[in-house]
């Protein structure tokens, strides 16, 4: 005959409160906003990306040979 010990129900009920404790303390709290991570396990010690302040307008280099191209094809007799 089987006999059932009291505390080993609460021992397995501990166990598995201490182990989803350390599983959640591993992971963290994590939110995906925006397609980002926040906060990621390693948001301290992770490098920050800089974008440096630049044009509005990105093709602002074809812009203008688009304009030189449309204004020498309209000048007449070349």
């Amino acid at each position: 005959m089987v006999t059932i010990n009291p505390n080993q129900g609460l021992r397995g009920v501990m166990l598995l409160i201490v182990a989803l404790l350390a599983t959640l303390s591993a992971t963290g709290c994590q939110v995906d906003i925006g397609g980002q991570t926040l906060p990621s396990p390693y948001y301290m010690s992770d490098d920050v990306q800089y974008f440096p302040p630049g044009h509005e307008f990105k093709l602002a280099n074809e812009a203008a040979a688009m304009a030189a191209d449309r204004a020498d094809a309209e000048r007449p007799g070349e």
